[in-house]
């Protein structure tokens, strides 16, 4: 049997079709790269922007960035990373971290600095280098270095201003019986009756 023109050029096109049809069902049944973008603030130097290191890399905001990254701030910068619907974190300067997210949450290493969780759908997860997991909820935060103005917000503050309390009103005490010559003047001038026997 002879195929004329007519009908191999058809027969061409509908073997095309079917082709492309079956790549790009394939490629659509592909998972989707889940993709972030940076924000870099921060105090310009010598009149350039403040940049952030990505992957050794240094970056002005707007640049997408991809799981597993790693996000270096220096003392002058400091960077906001938004995820979709995932969540907002801020990196703040002098900090260094690596950044994993996928459809599941976000997951971090902070080697030092602090980070901040802005926002999010779920608890962030943060690996600190002593080897503790934090998990972070919107407007948390985790820090590596030890503040120790921190420390006195949380109760310490408290426990040194009731220790100068204590000692002030222990030596009033002690002042006042030491030069008092041993008199005890009780509600001041009253006549005292005793039973007799």
């Amino acid at each position: 049997m002879k195929i004329g023109r007519i009908e191999s050029k058809a027969l061409s096109f509908c073997l095309m079709v079917a082709m492309l049809a079956t790549y790009s069902m394939v490629a659509l049944a592909g998972d989707a790269r889940v993709a972030g973008e940076i924000v870099v603030s921060g105090t310009a130097v010598d009149g350039i922007a403040p940049v952030v290191l990505v992957n050794g890399e240094q970056v002005k905001s707007g640049r997408s960035i991809f799981t597993s990254s790693s996000i270096i701030t220096d003392k002058n910068s400091s960077a906001t990373i938004k995820i979709g619907s995932l969540g907002t974190l801020r990196i703040a300067p002098d900090s260094s971290l690596t950044i994993s997210f996928d459809n599941n949450g976000i997951r971090s290493e902070l080697s030092k600095g602090t980070i901040s969780v802005l926002s999010s759908a779920d608890a962030v997860s943060v690996a600190l280098p002593n080897g503790t997991l934090s998990e972070l909820t919107a407007g948390k935060s985790v820090s590596t270095v030890q503040d120790d103005d921190d420390d006195d917000d949380d109760g310490a503050g408290g426990w040194w201003l009731w220790a100068v309390v204590f000692a002030g009103a222990t030596a009033a005490v002690i002042f006042a019986a030491a030069y008092s010559n041993n008199r005890v003047n009780v509600g001041g001038n009253t006549t005292i009756i005793s039973p007799t026997s």
